[in-house]
């Protein structure tokens, strides 16, 4: 059983910034690739970040490049995701999702694992 543990989020004004963490525990953490998703309110969950196994490759989001950076740390087994220049439509519900490969294509594919968080609320204010 994996389970998968987010921190880290809350209330920012626009233009700040806020570092998310996922633990990982329960399988090698450093053998999967590992992502980041968000839900607004109303709207469906959606792909934000993914990271390949050894931190080598990583994609985004169009919204969000240039601005959120994923990490990794498989010493700790923790994922981050840096979320610089924040927006208002950034207010979202965050989850960490475990992928199945240690490859980010898993993320793109729509081939994840279905081991999720339990979110973390980021806001945005104005």
């Amino acid at each position: 059983q994996v389970e998968l543990v987010e921190s880290g989020g809350g209330l920012v004004q626009a233009g700040g910034s806020l570092r998310l963490s996922c633990a990982a525990s329960g399988r090698t953490f450093s053998n999967y690739a590992m992502g980041w998703f968000r839900q607004a309110p109303g709207k469906e969950r959606a792909f934000v970040a993914a990271i390949s196994w050894s931190g080598g490759s990583t994609t985004y989001t169009d919204s969000v490049k240039g601005r959120f950076t994923i990490s990794r740390d498989n010493v700790k087994n923790t994922v981050y995701l840096q979320m610089n220049s924040l927006k208002l439509e950034d207010t979202a519900v965050y989850y960490c999702n475990a992928g199945r490969t240690g490859w980010v294509r898993d993320f793109l594919t729509g081939s994840s694992s279905d081991y999720w968080g339990q979110g973390t609320q980021v806001t945005v204010s104005s």
